[in-house]
């Protein structure tokens, strides 16, 4: 028996969709088989996510599907493009032992997204974090162990923060929660350097920190971290990525992307303006003492 691949987020992206089309096209999986010349059971792999859709498979599908939109063919182009692309070149390989499935989707997906915008409740965001506060941080989750995937583990964030700063950086938009300011996470020494490497990376162009103050009282994000990933060209690609303490979960339909893009809305809003965000964390950079 085959192996079944693990699914992909782009890949279960496309499947959706041409899931949605098939069923909007009252056509069965035996339908759509036929036009494939294929197993049922193919069809609902490609629907999972699980295998890659060939060029002349998703064109037979798209016609038998009777999509004339040349935008929907774009969208759906573009998503098995990028969902059949292996990427082995990535540099995030390399560390495969010490990455599971959700990060390294999300180091794929940030490798190839235009904008990203997250809420922390507790944390400094991993691509403005120092070496120092990611180091106490991953030792604190537990789930590494030994000196070297912790090692490993570090330098696969600070690897991250080269979409920053290379060519075509992304643009990166964070809310904090004024609570990661405070959480001394590494000791004092350890958070006046981050609190200090957060003002030099909110210097860049590209880079907006804003704080939302304790003084602001309840608001919709304060239920959790998230992640909001925007791609070029193709708006419906929006991602979205919750962080639990048991795994992070990927959110990929559009009422569910919809729901956070107005939750980032609300948080940016309702925090500080960046200038005076800026002058919050300048001065409780200035309170820690080594």
């Amino acid at each position: 028996m085959p192996t079944v691949k693990p699914s992909t987020v782009l890949g279960r992206q496309l499947g959706d969709e041409l899931r949605r089309y098939r069923e909007r096209a009252r056509l069965s999986t035996a339908d759509a088989a036929a036009v494939l010349d294929c197993t049922k059971g193919k069809i609902s792999r490609i629907e999972n996510g699980h295998v890659p859709v060939r060029s002349p498979d998703l064109n037979a599908l798209v016609h038998a599907y009777g999509i004339e939109d040349p935008q929907v063919c774009e969208r759906l182009g573009t998503l098995a493009r990028r969902a059949n692309r292996r990427r082995r070149e990535g540099w995030w390989h390399q560390y495969d032992p010490v990455l599971g499935d959700t990060y390294r989707d999300q180091i794929e997906m940030e490798s190839i997204c235009d904008r990203l915008r997250t809420y922390q409740v507790q944390l400094v965001p991993g691509l403005l974090q120092t070496a120092e506060y990611g180091r106490a941080v991953t030792v604190a989750s537990r789930t590494w162990q030994t000196p070297e995937e912790i090692d490993q583990f570090v330098n696969v964030r600070l690897a991250r923060q080269k979409r920053l700063t290379g060519e075509s950086p992304m643009e990166f938009w964070a809310v904090l929660a004024e609570g990661a300011l405070h959480q001394q996470v590494g000791g004092p020494s350890v958070m006046r350097a981050q609190l200090e490497y957060l003002l030099t990376m909110a210097e860049q162009p590209n880079v907006t920190v804003q704080v939302l103050p304790f003084s602001r009282g309840a608001h919709s994000s304060m239920f959790g971290p998230y992640l909001l990933m925007s791609f070029p060209q193709v708006a419906s690609l929006d991602l979205v990525l919750t962080e639990t303490p048991s795994g992070n979960i990927w959110l990929e339909r559009e009422p569910e992307v919809t729901c956070y893009r107005a939750l980032f809305d609300d948080a940016r809003t309702t925090a500080l303006p960046p200038a005076e965000s800026l002058a919050l964390i300048r001065r409780l950079a200035k309170e820690y003492t080594s």
